[in-house]
């Protein structure tokens, strides 16, 4: 059995979840310079996490789903993903973004994965809005266990996963992965891939060249 674990933001979507709830209350600009920190491995992962929700408080339903709206895909990646399910390779997406935001972009490209491990933002029920907080495994937990729970779920060898990140709190997975592939990553990651690329046409040839997809 194969697993082929992505990153999303970043990796699979070149959109940033953050950012765009930051834009809906006028705070991208603070979201971004603290999503690159922790991307460059400047700040902890968990404390980034919960800095960026704290600045989404009182963020309206309507106006957190319309940010969620506009998550994508990249180009390419619905039809690596689509590929993978139709060769029987276990597919995981393992981020510290939203379920949301994930779900929305897979739905609008008609394509599923077989496991998704990511976070939430939870509501104010009483007034429709978010609280702030932020809730998930993927906020003190790390990629690595998440990886392992997942290998040992479909009684899969670590030797047997493929890693795909680009960002700090993607090391973990990517260190214990049998092929760590990093997707344009950050200068603290790259050292630590086996493999580098630009796009998913390339992560394609590099899981042909592995022999996780076979050539067409």
């Amino acid at each position: 059995m194969t697993v082929v674990a992505f990153d999303f933001d970043g990796t699979l979507s070149d959109s940033e979840m953050t950012v765009l709830l930051g834009e809906r209350c006028g705070v991208a600009d603070d979201m971004a310079e603290i999503t690159e920190a922790s991307m460059n491995d400047e700040i902890d992962y968990a404390e980034s996490l919960r800095k960026r929700a704290a600045l989404l408080e009182g963020l309206p339903a309507e106006d957190a789903q319309a940010a969620f709206e506009k998550v994508e895909l990249r180009e390419g990646a619905a039809d690596l993903i689509a590929e993978l399910n139709e060769a029987g390779v276990t597919t995981a997406i393992l981020t510290g973004g939203f379920e949301r935001g994930v779900a929305t972009a897979l739905e609008r490209e008609g394509v599923s994965v077989d496991h998704i491990v990511s976070n939430r933002l939870p509501m104010n029920e009483a007034e429709d809005e978010l609280t702030g907080d932020v809730t998930g495994s993927l906020i003190e937990g790390t990629k690595d266990t998440a990886l392992e729970n997942l290998a040992s779920d479909v009684d899969a060898s670590l030797e047997d996963c493929v890693a795909i990140g680009d960002g700090a709190n993607d090391l973990p997975m990517l260190e214990v992965a049998g092929l760590a592939i990093g997707f344009e990553p950050k200068p603290a990651v790259e050292p630590h891939c086996d493999v580098v690329v630009t796009s998913m046409s390339e992560a394609r040839e590099e899981l042909i060249a592995d022999d996780v997809l076979a050539a067409n």
